[in-house]
């Protein structure tokens, strides 16, 4: 017997995002991701000022705006022939590194860990646990608010199995409101060197503008330390207890099993990462591309030409079109389906052996939890990548704000070309991010993203190939058909950003 099921919306995810699944004997049989809006920031770009670009992308995401305007300088680095300077250089990467790191903290905290969380074991403790007493409070006042979104993001709430550990439920909880004091931190070390936060002010080609001091310094070592602490000592071991909790979290959601990374926070000018570039396909480490980048809107709502690379790449609407069920473009990289975020980068540096620590991090986990490296493939996976991709980020971190020059310049003068293409290629927190730039008569002709959440929440392509998120859904086990809570587990281990996505 199957049976047509619609998440509408998803809730605590960023965006509007609705999926529909079919469920045929107690199991998802296939799966369909929808974006459901339009905001066209490609178009907005045309016939404005190359610079305008660093600042008018960031608003495409509140969440990880400083990846988006890192994407759009290192497009105009290529374009205008620039190389930053060591200071410039650095502190993208701190700014990058910051943005990273709330990012992952709100995912597990605010986004997912609510997911497995008794609420209501909480809500009947009696005893009084440092701030969790406060928590208490809030949660009742909220259940009994008349505004508009109450209790969020605790409610709405699916009927499900939890955490049955009444201690974990508490300690996790407890972070939670650590968790937003460490986000604080985290936006205020962004903020430190750019100026503000969302929407840094201090990325400009050719690096950053900011000529930073002492002071500067050790406040954003004060900062990275207690960052580093909530890292080592709440996310790090709330992860492994869900996961502990949890185990058959690793058999669902695999997906693809195809990974890109674009490779993120340059160690040099020689093109050594902290995180490196590469695809995983077939777990064996190929060369990455670029030029095999293509987007399909055979199922999107646009009119613009298929299977087009980014570099001539079109955004025109279509919102009648006959078969499409999506905002959302479907990238593909030579022509396959790819996974693209923490578990990617994690996987691909695994594979290259290119950073020994995050190599060593993840075989101590594995070891603990008794898996293979393939069972990251997963739900659970992903949640883990992401916390162990958080702490080697922070750790370095400190190295960065260590070597930074005190009154050094960190960017490079430039003039603006009459005409000019250039490419970023970074990673946001949520995966591959990319930013296609051409300039005539010394003004954007054209400009093309294609975002992490594009690749993860694609639909199916001209092929019939169904995206990401589809295909990890397809084999879920759907115990009531009233609260899919196992769907929803699924599509938020990849952290999507419908904001980004259809951007």
């Amino acid at each position: 017997m199957s049976q047509t099921l619609h998440i509408d919306p998803v809730t605590r995810v960023e965006g509007h995002l609705s999926i529909q699944v079919d469920v045929t004997d107690g199991a998802v049989s296939q799966a369909w991701s929808v974006g459901e809006s339009f905001r066209g920031f490609e178009a907005i770009l045309i016939g404005r000022s190359p610079l305008d670009a660093q600042q008018v992308t960031q608003r495409i995401c509140g969440v990880c705006p400083v990846e988006h305007g890192i994407a759009s300088v290192l497009a105009q680095d290529q374009a205008y022939g620039l190389t930053p300077p060591d200071n410039g250089r650095l502190l993208r990467n701190i700014m990058e590194a910051a943005n990273f790191i709330q990012s992952h903290i709100l995912h597990f905290y605010t986004l997912s860990a609510i997911d497995f969380i008794d609420i209501a074991a909480v809500l009947n403790y009696q005893g009084s646990d440092g701030g969790l007493s406060y928590l208490k409070g809030w949660i009742k006042s909220q259940l009994n608010s008349t505004s508009y979104y109450p209790v969020a993001p605790f409610l709405p709430r699916y009927d499900a199995q939890y955490l049955d550990s009444l201690d974990l439920n508490c300690a996790i909880l407890r972070n939670y409101l650590r968790a937003l004091e460490a986000r604080t931190d985290a936006s205020k070390l962004c903020a430190l060197f750019g100026g503000k936060l969302p929407h840094v002010a201090s990325l400009v080609p050719g690096g950053a503008t900011q000529k930073v001091d002492e002071r500067q310094i050790q406040e954003g070592l004060i900062l990275i330390r207690r960052l580093r602490d909530f890292v080592d000592n709440a996310y790090i071991p709330d992860v492994k207890s869900v996961a502990k909790a949890f185990p058959s979290y690793f058999n669902l959601g695999r997906g693809c099993e195809a990974f890109l990374a674009y490779g993120v926070f340059p160690e040099d000018n020689a093109g050594n990462q902290l995180l490196p570039r590469g695809v995983l396909n077939d777990w064996a480490l190929e060369t990455m591309d670029p030029a095999t980048i293509t987007e399909d809107v055979m199922y999107s709502w646009f009119s613009s030409g298929s299977h087009l690379h980014p570099s001539v790449g079109e955004t025109v609407a279509a919102p009648d079109k006959a078969g499409a069920y999506s905002w959302v473009k479907a990238p593909r990289y030579d022509g396959e389906v790819m996974e693209v975020g923490p578990l990617a980068r994690v996987l691909v540096n695994y594979a290259a052996n290119s950073n020994a620590k995050l190599k060593a991090l993840v075989d101590g986990l594995l070891a603990e939890l008794g898996r293979p490296l393939t069972d990251l493939a997963s739900v659970m996976g992903r949640h883990a990548a992401r916390a162990l991709e958080c702490k080697v980020i922070a750790d370095r971190v400190e190295d960065w704000l260590n070597t930074l020059v005190p009154v050094q310049d960190g960017y490079v003068a430039f003039t603006i070309p009459a005409s000019g293409q250039g490419v970023g290629l970074t990673e946001a927190a949520r995966g591959a991010l990319g930013h296609w730039l051409q300039i005539s008569n010394s003004v954007v002709s054209r400009y093309q993203c294609v975002v992490p959440t594009t690749w993860n929440t694609s639909p199916r392509d001209d092929l019939g190939q169904p995206g990401p998120i589809e295909q990890a859904l397809v084999g879920t086990p759907i115990a009531d058909p009233a609260n899919p809570i196992e769907a929803v587990r699924v599509v938020r281990s990849f952290d999507p950003c419908l904001s980004c996505a259809v951007h």
